[in-house]
């Protein structure tokens, strides 16, 4: 059952957009894997940029299908899950890829892709 509406899904996105930006510096991933550092701040900045042109409510314009950015999500939780192994993430760097990539491929499960709100083509 998918019930996430994309307002909802969107309020997702940002936080977790700030999240990904944040945690980082707080979590001093930089001292322990600069790698995991700067790929978590990377995938906020991504997330943050195409979440402001997706077709959902809370966009600046409407220009990626939601559709699409579901996708997109869905990489990114893949991206995650395979980080540790791919970069040999150990410890609390393993477990934030590891939960933060299992939980948006969740969301994305759990969102509704009708749920959109683009414009209907001319």
């Amino acid at each position: 059952m998918r019930f996430i509406s994309n307002q909802v899904h969107g309020v997702i996105d940002y936080a977790l957009a700030l999240a990904l930006i944040i945690l980082p510096f707080v979590l001093n991933f930089q001292e322990s894997s600069p790698i995991g550092h700067w790929l978590s701040v990377g995938a906020g900045a991504g997330l943050f940029l195409y979440s402001l042109f997706t077709g959902y409510s809370l966009s600046l314009q409407k220009m990626i299908p939601y559709g699409a950015h579901l996708v997109l999500d869905f990489v990114a939780g893949l991206v995650f899950l395979a980080a540790p192994f791919v970069f040999s993430f150990t410890g609390l760097v393993q477990t934030y890829y590891l939960v933060i990539g299992a939980a948006v491929i969740v969301v994305v499960l759990l969102s509704d892709p009708k749920d959109a709100s683009m414009p209907a083509a001319a």
